[in-house]
């Protein structure tokens, strides 16, 4: 034991910088747990008003208040109701997560300024990626479908869990951002970023926009891979259409080839094991 305490200030001694980093990182996922706490708490207060207001339909079916007492089907809908009205809130902030995942995921400057959001061998990407699948999973069909409490309070904590997931991952892969790469591989990614500027510059011809196109992909070759849906929305930006000035002379017929589209290429997905 003695031993393992002189290594442990051994090293200590000799990497006391690490400390810093290590408690920015800290510092940067106790404030998102926080903020996410926040919200799931204040989507359980929600919860418990609506199962309140179930229950007192409850209390007043079995004799519990003067009036006339609601049918079992009104029960029924009063608990719909109550549910639905949950649910419709949850599938918005569920949608609002997914929205700003994707703002990532197809835009391929931000997975070249922050490429650990697209990284599932990233411990918090990974822990993302597994909330969003369960969330998904938990999700009802709509707000009107008929669900127990216990769905509904499943997919509460699974929508909880993955904005806290997303909040941790965002904070760490801004924190770390091409810090993960070597310094040759930081230059492509520099490069591949100069050319993306030009390769959807509409300003810039379509043989130009198409050649940058080329280099980007093969800049990041290796380096990060592009989702099949990033790399349409990207040719999309580059195939479209040079605005017309409006000084410009009138244009001469069409010729009859179009210019050719952006070569595609080949999607290289890290190997699994």
């Amino acid at each position: 034991m003695q031993e393992f305490f002189e290594g442990f200030w051994q090293f200590a001694g000799d990497y006391w910088w690490l400390i810093f980093p290590i408690m920015g990182a800290a510092g940067g996922i106790g404030k998102a747990w926080e903020r996410g706490a926040k919200r799931r708490h204040e989507r359980r207060l929600e919860t418990i008003r609506l199962k309140g207001e179930i229950k007192a339909a409850q209390i007043a079916a079995r004799g519990g208040q003067t009036g006339p007492i609601p049918t079992r089907k009104q029960q029924q809908k009063k608990q719909d109701e109550s549910h639905a009205e949950l649910l419709a809130r949850l599938f918005a902030e569920h949608d609002e997560i997914t929205a700003r995942w994707l703002d990532y995921e197809l835009d391929v400057a931000k997975l070249i300024a922050f490429p650990a959001m697209s990284d599932g061998r990233q411990p918090l990407t990974a822990a993302f990626l597994r909330a969003k699948k369960v969330a998904d999973a938990l999700r009802p069909a709509s707000a009107e479908a008929k669900v127990t409490e216990q769905q509904v309070t499943e997919y509460l904590d699974a929508v909880g869990n993955y904005s806290v997931a997303f909040e941790v991952a965002e904070r760490e892969a801004r924190r770390l951002r091409n810090s993960t790469f070597t310094e040759d591989e930081r230059k492509r990614l520099d490069r591949a970023q100069q050319l993306l500027k030009v390769a959807v510059d509409e300003s810039a011809t379509q043989a130009e926009r198409n050649v940058a196109y080329k280099r980007v992909r093969e800049e990041l070759d290796g380096l990060i891979v592009l989702s099949d849906q990033a790399v349409t929305v990207l040719e999309k930006q580059v195939a479209r259409e040079l605005p017309a000035r409006p000084d410009a002379a009138p244009a001469a017929p069409p010729a009859p080839a179009a210019p050719p589209a952006p070569e595609r290429m080949p999607l290289k997905r890290p190997e699994t094991s």
